[in-house]
């Protein structure tokens, strides 16, 4: 018995070597689908909101009317929060001027929503030219008007979420990243596709 013992408790030990590194290897399956686009400069994208309804707080555009993203229904949108005393946030801003040049349209919009003070509401418009997005309409919410930022449960600059056509959350990326790469731009062409 005891020569059939020690090649027995070996191959336990192996086969239990192997179950660990399949399952490691296999891992947790995402729930959502569309984690698989979460790759590259997207490799922050968050899904543990999807779903999640925009808020109904406005933001202002260049005139000081108010607006909400609810106008928005019908289109994907990616909303950008973002600030000029920023620097992640005015790094990415060509990117997302790529993007709404490449992809803006009927069926998708950015939507970038400078958080500057009311003070600096016309530098941040100039800005916004300047740092290469001339072709996205300047939207603000000044620090006193900030229950949008709250609402939609921004923590820092710059974040970005994206609305489906229902006005409901599908991901959203806290930091900055390359909105006109490869990825960034396949995985907006799949949301428009659904």
């Amino acid at each position: 018995m005891r020569r059939y013992a020690i090649p027995g408790l070996f191959l336990v030990g192996v086969i239990a070597i192997v179950y660990v590194l399949i399952s490691a290897g296999i891992g947790k399956q995402d729930e959502n689908p569309l984690a698989k686009y979460a790759t590259g400069g997207l490799a922050k994208l968050d899904f543990t909101t999807a779903g999640q309804a925009a808020a109904p707080a406005p933001f202002y555009t260049a005139d000081g009317s108010a607006h909400t993203l609810d106008e928005f229904q019908g289109k994907t949108i990616l909303v950008n929060f973002w600030a000029t005393w920023c620097a992640p946030c005015e790094k990415e801003m060509p990117s997302l001027g790529a993007l709404q040049k490449a992809r803006g349209g009927d069926d998708f919009e950015v939507v970038a929503i400078s958080v500057d003070a009311a003070e600096d509401r016309d530098y941040a418009e100039k800005r916004l030219g300047q740092l290469g997005a001339p072709n996205i309409p300047f939207r603000i919410v000044t620090p006193e008007q900030y229950e949008l930022v709250y609402d939609s449960g921004v923590q820092g600059f710059p974040t970005s979420i994206l609305y489906g056509p229902d006005g409901k959350e599908i991901a959203r990326l806290a930091g900055e990243a390359d909105w006109s790469s490869f990825e960034a731009v396949g995985f907006i062409d799949h949301l428009l596709e659904r």
